[in-house]
């Protein structure tokens, strides 16, 4: 559909809109409440050197802190939805940058908080808190803090680091502005022979082309550019590694890994077993890279024959209004309770659902404390989208439950367990659709659809996760790291985890220099995880595992009430054990093994 046929933002049917005024009822009240958190703000700085004199200060502070910040949440979810459904109004794109302005100068109010709480002692903090029984609300922030507290350095050393940053987002910086604005690629010829420009988002669309010769000659072109720069990527991604390493070694981390999985308090261990666990696990990809072979009926199995489609959905239109009814009735086993909240996010506009001119692309859940969230939407008509619902309601009602339950300062919940809801959302989907399929071919297209989820998620991801770690281990070992090295150490493991049906082309070794995801380190392995725990919880809650379905409520209401590892254990799910990995994995060996049956059938 092309940009002149979409409708502007002030023709949609208001009844498929957001409604924005759980936030503010008017741009007016956002105005009025924008310059009153400004003064809040300023009259914040007042309170340096007020904790450490006493339990009640200290509560004073802290207790205005989280006021002003709820206050800015909403203002700022209210600016960059505005912006969202329409990000070529000039007024809604004022109060986003304002918005974002308004971030900074908060966190430099905010700033003296955290070290004067690290200049008191253990002792005076447990006294603080036997003292006063108001601030007993915040004992787990502040034994988190101390918990961190070797980890933080003298003031003057941390105004050195924080300095330091601003040059440690170099590489990343350098790297976002090569990939880009930089980096161009040649022309692809497409399927009627005309000549399309290849680009970073059709490049996907291009290897789903039904033309073998169409995905080889964009996959060829694609790498090729990379080629080209590979040894200013090199560059760009060590300088990446040594940052870190730096910034590791001055907080006395004994690793970068360390360093990084210390924020939610995540075993090392979690890492290492995920990778052993898929390791254990490779022949069932193996198995799914034969019969993708076989499905397509190649001699060999390249890399851009990856994401061509083993099935074709069956072209049925799917309106809005059907979805819906689908997305409830595959979350039912839920319970009535969590399909009335379904059913209230839809009747009460919490969906902002067709595409209009201007919109931001994609599909988010977000929302403010206090008021419920909300879901931005492109809704397309297809099962890609019965999906996306399904997906971002389950991140909405995470959040409902945890704000329902968890007092401000634990409400938001830790990235570790940020994609189990939305996800486990998914799985019991796909099994309620498979269910009801009405024949082999949706059957087929279903199953393909979950098992590209596993391999991009949980397969690919881990590979991604190990990359990292072997490159951080290469680094510290030999203090350099070439273009060569990389591309070596990225296509044994593509090898390793594709297996030998697979023809793992030289241009793959390349991959490791399109990930933008590499420059946030040791970030995506939480994917994978996420990914495993909700694939075991979606199993638990089928199998009808007596009191799961409260137990998983318990788990969706924590917030951050706990560490991460704990919230799952709730579930019954021990990451920092392999089974929940291993789980999934079977789950992915038996949705194969029923695509080969109906092949075979």
């Amino acid at each position: 559909m092309g940009n002149k046929s979409l409708k502007k933002r002030e023709e949609m049917d208001p009844s498929y809109c957001w409604d924005l005024s759980a936030l503010f009822v008017s741009d007016e009240e956002f105005e009025n409440a924008f310059q009153k958190l400004e003064s809040e703000i300023e009259r914040f700085r007042g309170f340096a050197g007020e904790m450490k004199k006493g339990p009640e200060q200290m509560y004073r502070v802290l207790t205005a802190r989280d006021d002003i910040h709820r206050e800015f949440e909403r203002i700022y979810v209210y600016a960059s939805q505005k912006y969202h459904q329409d990000m070529g109004n000039e007024k809604y794109q004022g109060y986003a940058g304002r918005a974002e302005s308004l971030a900074a100068v908060m966190a430099d109010a905010f700033s003296f908080v955290e070290p004067e709480i690290l200049e008191l002692d253990k002792d005076t903090i447990a006294s603080f808190l036997g003292a006063y029984e108001p601030l007993h609300l915040y004992k787990r922030m502040l034994n988190e803090q101390l918990r961190q507290k070797e980890h933080i350095l003298t003031p003057q050393m941390e105004a050195v680091l924080a300095k330091a940053s601003e040059m440690g987002g170099s590489p990343s910086q350098i790297y976002m502005a090569f990939h880009n604005a930089d980096l161009t690629f040649d022309t692809v010829t497409d399927e009627n022979g005309g000549e399309k420009p290849l680009t970073h988002g059709n490049f996907i669309s291009f290897e789903e082309s039904k033309e073998r010769r169409v995905r080889k000659e964009a996959f060829e072109k694609y790498y090729d550019a990379y080629d080209h720069h590979k040894n200013m990527l090199a560059a760009a991604f060590t300088a990446n590694l040594k940052q870190a390493a730096f910034f590791a070694e001055m907080r006395r981390y004994p690793s970068v890994l360390e360093a990084e999985l210390d924020g939610g308090n995540i075993p090392v261990s979690v890492y290492e077993k995920l990778i052993e666990a898929v390791h254990r696990k490779l022949p069932s990809m193996y198995r799914y890279v034969a019969l993708r072979k076989k499905i397509l009926g190649v001699d060999e199995l390249h890399m851009y024959d990856v994401y061509v489609p083993l099935a074709s959905e069956a072209a049925k239109e799917i309106p809005y209004e059907e979805a819906k009814e689908i997305v409830k009735a595959g979350l039912s086993v839920l319970g009535e309770d969590y399909v009335a909240l379904l059913e209230k996010g839809f009747t009460e506009n919490w969906v902002d659902v067709y595409e209009n001119q201007g919109k931001r692309s994609g599909a988010y859940s977000w929302g403010a404390y206090g008021s419920h969230p909300f879901v931005l939407m492109n809704y397309a008509g297809n099962l890609d989208s019965v999906f996306t619902l399904a997906h971002e309601m389950g991140h909405s009602l995470h959040s409902y439950y945890s704000d329902a339950k968890q007092p401000y300062p634990y409400a938001g919940y830790r990235i570790f367990v940020a994609e189990v809801a939305s996800t486990c959302n998914e799985a019991l989907l796909i099994h309620y659709l498979l269910e009801h399929a009405k024949d082999k071919k949706e059957k087929a297209y279903l199953i393909n659809h979950f098992l590209d989820q596993f391999k991009g998620t949980l397969f690919r991801q881990t590979m991604f996760a190990e990359f990292e770690k072997l490159t951080h281990e290469k680094l510290s070992e030999e203090g350099t790291l070439t273009a060569g090295g990389l591309n070596d150490l990225y296509l044994k493991l593509n090898q390793l985890y594709y297996g030998p049906e697979m023809i793992s082309d030289p241009q793959i070794a390349l991959e490791w220099a399109r990930i933008p995801h590499f420059y946030t380190p040791f970030y995506v392995y939480q994917y994978a995880t996420g990914f495993s725990a909700a694939v075991a919880i979606s199993r638990k809650i089928l199998a009808g595992e007596p009191g799961i379905v409260e137990k998983y409520k318990e788990f969706l209401s924590g917030g951050s009430s706990m560490d991460p590892i704990d919230l799952l254990r709730i579930c019954g799910v021990d990451m920092t054990s392999p089974e929940p990995v291993e789980e999934a994995l079977d789950v992915f060996g038996e949705y194969v093994k029923q695509l080969e049956d109906i092949q075979n059938a």
